[in-house]
């Protein structure tokens, strides 16, 4: 693979974003660009602090897990590409890669907990039905995979955090051709990750209808996790620019899809309610967990069409993702949802999903 070019990475801070020219120039001289975001952003890798305090990660949100002293992290990330490790000073992709020059590939974002991948076969399942849907070879087999990724979290010495996998469709030219593309490429990195603040977790987020609408399944299938996020992206600056956590994401019809990197779920008189993955919601392995603890408690959840009229009026609110983990909402398009706190069958779904995340899961270090 050619290593001009940089990996871009991205940061804690937010001010007004970077200028794609000082991008261009930050690839084109082979250095590590900084992309800052907002601390909510989903998609923030943060550095971890060497020597912080060591949380009970098996209680705490996924952001304090960040500070665990559980992961004895070397000073610079190993980044995996392409079958080598590279310091992240040194982890560059080429400008010519159909990942950079037209979001040309798919990702997964994995969590990992004590040392275990958490739904790993999921995950994998996902990348490979992504990959086919836009007729990517993967190449290497799925086990193959596995070892890449567990690699990658040892050589950072992690035992707590967030893979982000990526598979482009490689080095072509600057036509839109994939066929120009002779080998995709794969990017393992291993990372803590900071989300939400602590205090989001029990408070809850507020929420903003945006008016950007959920790209159709005719244009790109939300099934597909590929690397053209634009349509999120544009989302969460609404969410930004509105001072609210999260943007609620509306299909064509105008009813929920999802939000800008979570799957929604309203409680309606101790019933359950999420949108199905036909009004554009993204088939989420943390959602598909919500359904098993779910019933594992009792309760029942149906897949309807959901509008803003019914986020209005729910009695309890709350987002899945794998980054987000479960995530209770409070306040969607200044209302109250329910008392204005979370709710109590939410606490009940959050309490056990991170019991599930504590005690389960493929081995890393065995």
């Amino acid at each position: 693979m050619a290593k001009s070019g940089a990996l871009v990475r991205r940061c804690n801070s937010f001010e007004h974003g970077a200028s794609s020219d000082l991008l261009l120039n930050c690839l084109l001289n082979g250095r590590t660009f900084c992309v800052p975001t907002k601390n909510t952003d989903s998609m923030v890798l943060e550095e971890p602090e060497a020597g912080a305090p060591s949380p009970n990660a098996a209680v705490k949100p996924a952001n304090e897990t960040r500070k665990s002293s559980a992961n004895t992290v070397p000073t610079q990330s190993m980044i995996y590409i392409d079958g080598q490790f590279f310091p992240e000073s040194e982890a560059k992709i080429s400008v010519f890669d159909h990942g950079l020059l037209y979001g040309d590939g798919i990702f997964e974002g994995i969590r990992f907990y004590n040392g275990r991948v958490f739904r790993l076969d999921e995950h994998l399942d996902r990348l490979w039905d992504s990959a086919r849907s836009i007729c990517l070879e993967i190449p290497m087999s799925k086990e193959e995979m596995t070892e890449a990724l567990f690699e990658t979290i040892r050589k950072n010495g992690l035992r707590d955090g967030y893979i982000r996998q990526v598979v482009t469709r490689g080095v072509g030219n600057l036509g839109l051709n994939p066929a120009q593309c002779k080998r995709p490429s794969i990017i393992i990195i291993a990372a803590v990750i900071a989300l939400y603040p602590e205090e989001a977790y029990r408070n809850g987020l507020t929420i903003v209808t945006c008016a950007t609408r959920r790209m159709s399944a005719a244009a790109l299938n939300p099934a597909v996790k590929s690397l053209n996020y634009l349509n999120n992206v544009m989302a969460r600056i609404e969410a930004n620019l509105a001072g609210a956590d999260e943007a609620l994401m509306l299909n064509d019809h105008g009813n929920v899809a999802e939000c800008t990197a979570d799957n929604v779920f309203i409680i309606k008189k101790g019933h359950i309610f999420t949108p199905p993955i036909t009004a554009g919601a993204l088939r989420g392995i943390t959602r598909a967990v919500a359904f098993d603890v779910a019933l594992e408690l009792g309760f029942t959840i149906r897949e309807v069409d959901i509008t803003r009229h019914d986020v209005f009026t729910a009695d309890e609110c709350f987002l899945t993702g794998t980054a987000a983990e479960v995530i209770p909402v409070i306040k969607a398009d200044g209302r109250l949802i329910g008392t204005g706190k979370p709710g109590p069958i939410t606490g009940r779904i959050i309490a056990r999903f991170r019991e599930l995340t504590r005690g389960t899961g493929t081995p890393i270090y065995s």
